[in-house]
């Protein structure tokens, strides 16, 4: 088992993961920027290390910083949680180098996965289902042309190196194909560094379905899938499992895919395979795999009744996956919302400032994850996420009704959030009937701005 553990992030997802460790008896050390001097996870960790200033590549991003952090004070592992360093399989291989344990998969596998052209691949070799489309880069636009008899219009043309919905263009024919290509090259190179380009079919009206893995480099197991079809600008904001979309059989093949991937690229750690469902086919289709734990991992956590980070850190210090697939049931249903610092009344323009006054659900099924305290303030250079409101209860309609309920007692005075955008959609007739798919939000959004103003508990 680990003995000492540096985590390389911040906020919420810093403190659950002191918390899990703490509970495995690991001691932990926080990093953290002079903007987080404040920070909950400052204040929770047995130590910390003030790594730099308040800008991400001077800190966060600070490989070098980090690693004389744990150096200094004797750590044996990192855990990378989510964003910043989470998929930087230069930094995995560092951590590696310097003698320490990293919590998550080699070098390797976050590199063969990083690469969404190559990471498609993969997948067509081990045999799960791949969006029509380029099999390889697509290296100038004469290639592309010649991938349209395949997929048609609309086509997607994505960053080979991208992610978090960056680097994407749509183009619905073959004028704004060629407009978009140069562009979207562009894009890739200023956003990644890498400038390599993959095209995919567009699935009209597809769910963005997940299945989340453990494994250890032998065996793996999946953990059921989240549905999270409810996107603002590709960016997930509500999310469930398991999905109401699926039907037993279609279950067990998309989670059995996910397991065989996972196996094929070797993994160890905790994982996710992401999919589109077309519903109307009843088809669903591999589109990336993110070589970290996730910010939704809570639900999956409520419907199964594991710790995925416990697990994590498990098998990081060189436990057997002790879980078989027999072991991992399902019941009942879990909801999360992400609260952001951002005013939904006015395109959800950033809102950092202090938090006045803070109250916070509970009840059964009620979890909360957050950074906040009264007092704190969000610092302006950071990802404006405070905290992810998590119910469980034994049905869809019920957890449903348990978030619109935890949502009217939550109460954060000297910011806007976005629980407006939740208490709206737990109350939409759609919503409740699970009858959405990645675009709808987008259109929700249009059509009901005015709902957007906030709510009196």
């Amino acid at each position: 088992m680990l003995k000492k553990l540096l985590i390389a992030n911040r906020g919420e997802i810093a403190v659950r993961i002191i918390r899990a460790a703490r509970d495995l008896g690991i001691a932990t050390v926080a990093v953290y920027s002079d903007a987080d001097a404040t920070a909950l996870h400052v204040q929770l960790a047995d130590e910390v290390v003030n790594i730099g200033p308040p800008a991400a590549k001077k800190s966060y991003l600070n490989v070098a910083a980090i690693l004389k952090a744990a150096s200094e004070t004797g750590c044996d592992s990192v855990h990378p949680g989510y964003g910043f360093l989470a998929e930087n399989a230069g930094f995995s291989d560092a951590v590696t180098a310097a003698g320490l344990v990293f919590v998550g998969p080699s070098g390797d596998a976050i590199r063969l996965m990083g690469d969404k052209v190559a990471a498609r691949g993969a997948a067509h070799a081990a045999g799960v289902p791949i969006v029509p489309g380029s099999l390889g880069r697509v290296e100038n636009i004469d290639a592309g042309r010649a991938i349209l008899a395949d997929t048609g219009f609309p086509v997607m043309i994505k960053a080979a190196a991208g992610g978090g919905g960056r680097g994407i263009r749509i183009a619905q024919d073959l004028a704004a194909f060629e407009q978009a290509f140069p562009q979207a090259q562009a894009e890739a190179l200023a956003a990644f560094g890498d400038g390599g380009l993959y095209m995919e079919k567009v699935i009209t009206k597809a769910r963005h379905i997940e299945v989340q893995v453990l494994a250890d480099g032998h065996s793996a197991v999946h953990c059921f899938e989240r549905e999270c079809s409810l996107q603002r600008r590709r960016q997930k904001v509500w999310e469930e499992a398991p999905s109401r979309a699926l039907s037993p059989q279609l279950r067990d093949e998309l989670c059995s895919s996910a397991v065989r991937l996972a196996l094929a690229v070797n993994y160890s750690g905790a994982g996710t395979v992401e999919y589109l469902y077309d519903e109307d086919a009843d088809r669903f289709y591999f589109i990336e795999m993110n070589t970290r734990i996730q910010v939704e991992h809570p639900v999956t956590e409520m419907i199964t009744g594991l710790d995925l980070v416990a697990e994590m850190l498990r098998i990081a210090g060189g436990e057997a996956l002790r879980l078989t697939q027999a072991d991992v049931t399902v019941k009942g249903h879990a909801i999360e919302v992400r609260l952001n610092a951002e005013d939904p009344a006015r395109d959800f323009a950033p809102f950092p400032g202090t938090v006045d006054s803070l109250r916070i659900p509970g009840g059964p099924g009620v979890r909360f994850d957050s950074m906040l305290y009264p007092g704190y303030t969000v610092p302006p250079f950071y990802d404006s996420l405070l905290a992810k409101l998590i119910v469980h209860a034994e049905t869809r309609e019920a957890a449903i009704a348990r978030m619109a309920r935890a949502l009217s007692e939550l109460q954060i005075d000297g910011l806007k959030t976005t629980k407006p955008l939740f208490q709206a959609l737990a109350a939409d007739p759609s919503v409740q009937a699970g009858d959405f798919h990645t675009r709808w939000l987008e259109a929700w959004l249009e059509a009901n701005a005015a709902r957007l103003t906030p709510h009196q508990p």
